[in-house]
């Protein structure tokens, strides 16, 4: 809160100074505009800066016009109580940090190869902890068989452990078995189903959901083992039974088990599961875990599903996921990620 709370005032107080008139005040408007523009989130949730506008003005100024600025913008630039001098928030530091590595990131993580990028995700969400296991289930379900051992493989030679203990080692709570199996899958990916097993896991799924304890299906080493080991066309075969079967969605019959539900949408449906993540993220009161997912879906899934992803997250939010982009997002870092989503539309397309 104490963030979106000091960006607003760095706007208010922009505003305040298009009163001047005298031509150092318009001078001191310019860089005005570009850092409302550049630097603050406000409650708009702005990713990224300007570096264009930030370039063109800031190369102009003169010590004189530094130091107006500085005196003039008391929400960010505070007196010394000891020396002459005006210092900056920790907070606009902290801020400007944040939002200049957006590209940064964005660019080593698209050209990264896969498996490492995967590999130091997945380091990355064990460090984190809870809040971040919905990255490992990600990483698990949304990719191929060989691409997630790739990840597994890249992970050992990174940090000589496998991803495998170190999720039964860290994760500390109930999804510890369900994270754990996940990563060590390795599923078949071919088209061939059995109908008789789809019916029989229909029928388990169902028992253990109906009967359980629905705090505890997590655990349910039923559920665990049909999702952790069948192939994704058999798991969309299953739900499919289990909606015709029993009149029901599983995903309503799965209460608030998250993780769950997670799994089964990266699994089973994974454009619809990251156009929810990429609302979330967008959204003005994200939080870091849900904002550096803006990034994350939009490198990792460019040469992948794109356009299912652009087409779902336009068909549930009524709006071109590259427009959104444009809204929220600024310089280097906001071309980068349309130029990611675009090239995966057919021409023509917004």
């Amino acid at each position: 809160m104490m963030e979106v709370k000091k960006d607003t005032i760095l706007v208010a107080s922009i505003k305040r100074r298009k009163k001047q008139t005298n031509k150092e005040g318009k001078t001191i408007m310019s860089l005005s505009d570009a850092v409302a523009k550049s630097f603050s989130v406000s409650h708009s949730g702005i990713f990224g800066v300007d570096e264009k506008s930030m370039l063109e003005i800031l190369v102009k100024w003169q010590p004189e016009h530094l130091s107006t600025f500085r005196n003039e913008t008391s929400s960010i630039f505070l007196k010394d109580e000891r020396f002459p001098f005006e210092k900056c928030e920790e907070i606009l530091l902290k801020f400007l940090k944040r939002e200049f590595k957006r590209f940064k990131d964005a660019v080593v993580q698209w050209t990264m190869h896969p498996w490492e990028r995967d590999a130091r995700m997945a380091r990355k969400a064990l460090k984190r902890g809870r809040q971040a296991y919905g990255l490992l289930i990600e990483l698990a379900c949304t990719r191929s068989s060989d691409e997630l051992l790739g990840a597994r493989r890249a992970y050992q030679s990174l940090y000589s452990e496998s991803i495998e203990e170190d999720v039964a080692s860290q994760v500390d709570g109930i999804e510890r078995q369900l994270l754990v199996a996940l990563v060590s899958s390795y599923r078949y990916d071919g088209s061939k189903t059995n109908d008789r097993a789809i019916k029989l896991d229909t029928q388990k799924l169902e028992k253990s959901i109906s009967i359980g304890d629905k705090k505890q299906l997590i655990k349910d080493e039923e559920i665990v083992r049909i999702l952790t080991t069948r192939s994704k066309i058999h798991l969309m075969a299953v739900i499919k039974c289990y909606q015709e079967t029993f009149n029901k969605n599983i995903i309503e019959d799965l209460d608030e088990e998250s993780s769950l539900k997670d799994t089964i949408y990266c699994l089973c449906d994974p454009p619809q599961y990251f156009s929810k993540i990429l609302d979330s993220a967008t959204k003005a009161n994200a939080n870091k875990n849900e904002k550096e997912a803006l990034t994350r879906v939009i490198v990792t899934r460019a040469n992948v599903d794109m356009k299912d992803i652009a087409e779902e997250y336009d068909r549930q939010y009524k709006t071109p996921l590259a427009q959104k982009i444009e809204d929220v997002a600024l310089g280097n870092y906001k071309d980068f990620l349309v130029t990611l989503v675009q090239r995966a539309l057919p021409k023509g397309s917004d």
